[in-house]
Order: structure tokens, then C-alpha cells, then sequence
């Protein structure tokens, strides 16, 4: 049922007699000319449809078309607004914020000395710009510890490598099973390539089944994602459709692509997922979870399924304004609400520091899969349970039955 028609005039006339008020009323005259309020008033407007929409005005948007690259890169770590504050959705575990001890979900309270109470996502980003070994001062308070905390983050330049620790899962986790483990920390042009190769190399270990790791992805390419879906359903399944208003205006389907009459991968797959994993990341996981091709085990995904749109406006500002969204096979959006795990486990905020210091620094081989065991990372676990599961279902399945004895007849 849609809403009654509006009158936009009444509208119109609202806002601007409460514009006239607030220039015959308040206290300061600097702030209330129509150029400032009426920035204000699209700031606002656009904040409040979701915190993806923001007004960039004219300075912000120009620094943004001179330099188009990730400023958070730099240090390692991805922003978005959650409950109107700002938050550190994820952190690289190559990056100078990890080593420094920044934890995905610390809220970023100060950026040098700029308070980020009225800081925009894009406004943010340009505060974190810096060269390499410039630094940054950040204080941000952590919800789990309720401590507000401060760090200097000098930036680097950061690999671009995002298939990390391709392995067979050691014995003491795994046991009789043969286990692989590879993670994703973002979605770029070379991503499903790279898992590709990683995973032909534990298949020629003999691996039975795989666990995905997409904690504290904060995405990249759509193209991306659905290519590394392509590695485990046959091609040209639809993985995401994207949908507006104007149903002419929206594209294609993305199916996955041609293999080149190469088979997909069979065997089970769990994929781990947590508060940190958005966008693209969470695409893949939804595809896979709607397809029955893997179970999700972690906690619901940040929830960043809409696609943004930059707006120019005629007096050099711009307007950032989401114009579509993402829908899984299912017709699921997962804007706003997230990937809901089919097993749900969670970590401590003392377990996820362990886990994050465990991927900066440790072994290579065996070295690498016997320190991944034991170090208590409970949603892997509970992951690798669940394929274990599979595994042992998949086995009483296949195995013939006994032949059924025949009774014995009376003399």
C-alpha cells in the first residue's frame, strides 16, 4: 500500500519558515547564514535515510575526485557509521593499526584532534590520508572494555595479496579428516585466482572438505566475489541481482563465470563470518548459504548490501545516495540486517585480539596449522566440527548396506 501524496509545498514552507527562525533566534550569527543551514539541513537529511547516504561538500568532494584511492588502507583499517557512531569494521592483520593494537569494533572517538561526533564517513577518510610513515593519532573506545584508548599509527604501503595461509588443518583439529583453511581479507581483481591455485594445491593433498574464512572482510569487487563463488557452483548460477526503484535502470544478474568446462569443487565447504564482514564478503556468504552449497558458522555479518551512487550537485558539492541494493539467489537483502549464521559462535574480545595477533605474526607449514589449533579459535572449531559432520553422514551414506540374512527355515 503506498503512502498518501504529499504537499511538497507545505513542506517546502515548513522547512524554510523554521530556516527564518533559526536566523532571527540563535545566539550566533556566524553559523546561520543560508549557505550553512541549508548544508546542515542536507547533512542531516541524508544521515538519517541509512549510514551509508552523506552530503560532501565542495572542499571534501574535490579532495576525493584529486585522490580516489582507500585513505583507510594506509593504516590498515575500514570505517563505517553503525548506530551513528564510527566504527572500525576491520583490521588488516599486514597493517600498521593491528600492530598497534586497534581492534575491529573500537569506536573512533578523535582522529589527530578532530572529535568525529559530527565526522562523516568520507570527511573521516580524508583525516586518515597520510604518506608513508606519516602518523596518525587515534582514540577510540572499545565497547567490550568500556576503556577509551589511544594509539599512533604511522601508514605504510600495503600488499595487495588477499588469499592468506592456504593450509591443511592440523591433526589436533581436523583428526582423521583432511581439512583445508584458506581466508579472504578483501575482494580485488586477482582474488578468485589466487584461491583458485591455493585450492588445486590442497586438492592434490587430498583435501575432503575446505572452511572459508571471510572474518573482517570488508569487501571490494562484486566481480570478485562472485568469481570465487564460481570456484564451488556450477557456472552461470545467479549469485546477486541488484535492484532500484526504476526496475529499467537495473542490470543483469551476476552468474558466475565460465570455467572453461572445468568442473566445480564438491566437497563441503563452511564459511566463517563475523561482525566485520561486509559488502562483497557478505554477498558470497549468502550465496552459498541460499544454494545449500556451505554452512555459515560465525556471528551476523555487519549488514552493507546497497550500492552508492555520487551525485554532483551544482555548487560543487556532491551527494553520496543509495540507489539500489544487493539480493542473494533468495531474494534476501542483507542491508541493514546481515548474514545469520546457521551456527552461531561467538569471541570474546581477548579471543579476537588472540586470533588477529595470530595472523600478523606466526609459522609457515606445519608450524603454522599446529599454532592455528591451539589457539582456541571457537568458531573455527565449532566450522570444522560441522564438516566433520558431513564427512562422517557422507561416509555412512556411501557405504553399501550388509545383505540381510535370511531366516532360517524349520526341518
Amino acid at each position: 500500500m503506498k503512502p498518501p501524496p504529499e504537499d511538497a509545498y507545505v513542506q517546502m514552507e515548513m522547512l524554510t519558515r523554521a530556516m527564518e527562525m533559526v536566523r532571527q533566534n540563535y545566539v550566533d550569527e556566524a553559523k546561520i547564514t543560508y549557505e550553512e543551514l541549508v548544508e546542515g539541513a542536507l547533512e542531516g537529511m541524508l544521515r538519517r535515510l541509512d549510514p551509508h547516504c552523506e552530503y560532501m561538500g565542495k572542499s571534501l568532494f574535490e579532495d576525493m575526485q584529486r585522490e580516489q584511492s582507500d585513505t583507510s588502507e594506509g593504516i590498515g583499517i575500514t570505517i563505517a557509521l553503525r548506530q551513528n557512531q564510527l566504527t572500525i569494521i576491520t583490521v588488516r592483520e599486514d597493517g600498521p593499526a593491528n600492530a598497534a593494537g586497534v581492534l575491529a569494533g573500537d569506536q573512533l572517538v578523535r582522529i589527530n584532534d578532530v572529535l568525529t561526533d559530527s565526522v562523516g564517513v568520507a570527511e573521516a577518510m580524508q583525516l586518515l590520508k597520510g604518506k608513508a610513515g606519516e602518523e596518525v593519532r587515534l582514540t577510540v573506545r572499545r565497547p567490550g572494555t568500556k576503556q577509551f584508548l589511544e594509539f599512533k599509527v604511522k601508514h605504510e604501503t600495503l600488499a595487495e595479496t588477499s588469499i592468506h595461509d592456504p593450509m591443511l588443518l592440523a591433526e589436533k583439529m581436523a583428526g582423521e579428516y583432511k581439512i583445508g583453511y584458506a581466508r579472504i581479507s578483501q575482494f580485488n581483481a586477482p582474488t578468485a585466482r589466487e584461491l583458485s591455485k591455493a585450492l588445486d594445491e590442497l586438492d592434490k593433498e587430498g583435501m575432503q572438505a575446505f572452511v572459508l574464512d571471510l572474518r573482517n572482510n570488508p569487501g571490494g569487487l562484486v566481480d570478485s566475489s562472485v568469481a570465487v563463488c564460481g570456484e564451488f557452483l556450477p557456472e552461470g548460477t545467479v549469485v546477486v541481482t541488484t535492484e532500484g526503484r526504476v526496475a529499467s535502470q537495473n542490470p543483469p544478474p551476476f552468474r558466475t563465470p565460465s570455467r572453461g568446462g572445468k568442473e566445480p569443487r564438491k566437497y563441503p565447504i563452511a564459511v566463517l563470518i563475523n561482525h566485520g564482514s561486509a559488502s562483497a564478503s557478505e554477498l558470497t556468504a549468502g550465496a552459498l548459504q541460499d544454494l545449500k552449497r556451505a554452512i555459515i558458522v560465525g556471528t551476523t555479518s555487519f549488514g552493507k548490501g546497497s550500492v552508492q551512487t555520487i551525485l554532483p550537485m551544482k555548487n560543487g558539492a556532491a551527494m553520496r545516495l543509495t540507489t539500489a541494493k544487493y539480493y542473494t539467489p533468495s531474494h534476501r537483502t542483507i542491508h541493514e540486517n546481515g548474514v545469520e549464521p546457521n551456527i552461531v559462535a561467538a569471541l570474546t574480545t581477548e579471543e579476537e585480539s588472540r586470533v588477529a595477533k595470530w595472523r600478523a605474526s606466526h609459522g609457515t607449514g606445519e608450524a603454522a596449522a599446529l599454532e592455528l589449533a591451539n589457539l582456541g579459535d571457537k568458531q573455527l572449531e565449532r566450522a570444522v566440527d560441522a564438516l566433520k559432520g558431513v564427512l562422517v553422514f557422507d561416509a555412512f551414506v556411501a557405504r553399501p548396506l550388509a545383505p540381510v540374512a535370511k531366516p532360517l527355515k524349520e526341518p
